[in-house]
């Protein structure tokens, strides 16, 4: 039978009701849209999480998967690519998109043109209600961006000046083929000299 996603967008959550019944709608409602697939993997959350999740699993059933992280004493890889490692094993689309629930949709476009090439990052600019997308064939030219912004303990989303520049972005896109690629570069301790040098390489990329 046909797939009938291009993208399934997974979200990983731990103790993050507000931001759910916040943000979750927007990522459903876009998704709904575009034909989209939206994934949610808890991390054993001990708030109101999994009775917001599904409540709304009762309103988008074609659209919203659930699933959890089981309590483990894995340390190594980390709890965040375990719980996108399991949501990109229920995904049912060509392209994957790892996404975060502090940062939803700006409109339809946010996912529009991600799959033009093997991977793409999304920027939201909110002045203009722009959405931009940095697309390649490499998804190896994506690695200074990921890991900077998604080290541990990183702050590389936080702020929107000069985003692009910063490494700040909303998601990121990529085929099927190269999803375990891009999740291990995500929760990395990452020493000061290396994080100086990342910061370099995605100026250097922003203005190329």
């Amino acid at each position: 039978m046909e797939n009938k996603y291009t993208f399934s967008i997974i979200i990983a959550v731990h103790n993050a009701a507000d931001k759910i019944e916040q943000n979750l709608p927007i990522f459903l409602q876009t998704a709904t849209e575009a034909g989209a697939q939206v994934i949610v993997v808890d991390d054993m959350s001990s708030d109101e999480t999994p009775d917001v999740l599904t409540r709304m699993k009762a309103e988008y059933p074609t659209v919203l998967y659930t699933t959890f992280l089981p309590e483990s004493v894995i340390v190594n890889p980390s709890r965040l690519r375990l719980a996108f490692s399991i949501g990109a094993k229920a995904a049912k689309a060509p392209y994957i998109i790892l996404a975060s629930i502090d940062r939803p949709p700006l409109n339809v476009g946010w996912l529009y043109g991600m799959a033009d090439n093997e991977a793409s990052l999304v920027y939201s600019l909110r002045k203009g209600n722009q959405v931009v997308h940095a697309t390649t064939n490499d998804v190896e030219e994506l690695r200074p961006t990921i890991l900077k912004a998604e080290r541990q303990k990183g702050s590389g989303h936080r702020g929107r000046f000069l985003k692009m520049r910063r490494g700040i972005y909303d998601a990121v896109c990529v085929h099927h083929d190269h999803i375990f690629d891009v999740i291990n570069m995500f929760d990395r301790s990452i020493g000061f000299g290396k994080l100086w040098r990342l910061r370099f390489q995605v100026f250097l990329n922003s203005i190329l």
